[in-house]
């Protein structure tokens, strides 16, 4: 990993997503471009995540670490062992760059079990300490299929998926995927930081706050997201 200290310096390919056009999709439409796309992507996918807090009610383990059980909630995870690498045996790898601040919130603390995991089956992930792309921010939620397709997912307030759009203007996707690539190439592996990072803490604190938004996540799907 590169050594933390200032921002790194790099020009801002991101301010010009939310200028781009492209079809903004609803969750329906935009899972089933993301498994379309997914599905006959013949090189490794890209994923920027920046946010801190999410939504997740279609993963039972998520939802178990919001009703306080912790330790059901890692048990969860690993149960999703087996149904994500056999995932990752038909499809390309799926390459993440995972902003972290400290300190960590409750849902990171939860989904670094879930990235180590994905990590273990194929799927790759890199953190970067967000002192490091403070001249990037604000930094859009993306997913890159190549250097001409690419999505920016779209979030309500709490965090949970409101679809996205479709973006395949090269000249803002290519500038986007090399600033991601550069990112990835410079964090450090999901593995090391949670072993060191995240095994240690206590279990999350989840909150009154946190929890008033549940209602409006009450579907119970169960399917397996990338």
């Amino acid at each position: 990993m590169t050594q933390q200290g200032a921002p790194a310096r790099r020009t801002n390919p991101f301010a010009a997503v939310a200028r781009a056009d492209g079809p903004a999709l609803d969750v329906p439409e935009y899972q089933a471009g993301f498994d379309r796309d997914h599905a006959i992507c013949p090189e490794p996918m890209w994923k920027l995540e920046r946010a801190q807090h999410f939504y997740e009610p279609d993963v039972a383990s998520w939802r178990a670490m919001m009703d306080g059980d912790w330790e059901r909630s890692l048990a969860l995870t690993e149960r999703m062992a087996a149904t994500v690498a056999d995932y990752f045996r038909h499809r390309v790898p799926v390459r993440r760059v995972r902003v972290v601040e400290f300190p960590i919130t409750p849902y990171l603390q939860w989904e670094m079990h879930v990235l180590a995991l994905r990590a273990r089956a194929g799927s790759p992930c890199r953190v970067v300490p967000a002192e490091r792309v403070a001249g990037l921010d604000p930094m859009p939620e993306l997913v890159i299929f190549s250097p001409s397709l690419m999505y920016e997912v779209l979030y309500d307030r709490y965090g949970g998926g409101m679809g996205g759009r479709r973006i395949t203007d090269p000249a803002i996707v290519g500038p986007c995927l090399r600033t991601v690539q550069q990112l990835f190439a410079e964090g450090e592996n999901v593995l090391d930081f949670h072993e060191r990072e995240i095994v240690p803490l206590p279990p999350p604190q989840v909150t009154d706050e946190m929890r008033a938004a549940l209602p409006a996540y009450a579907h119970r799907t169960e399917e397996f997201r990338v």
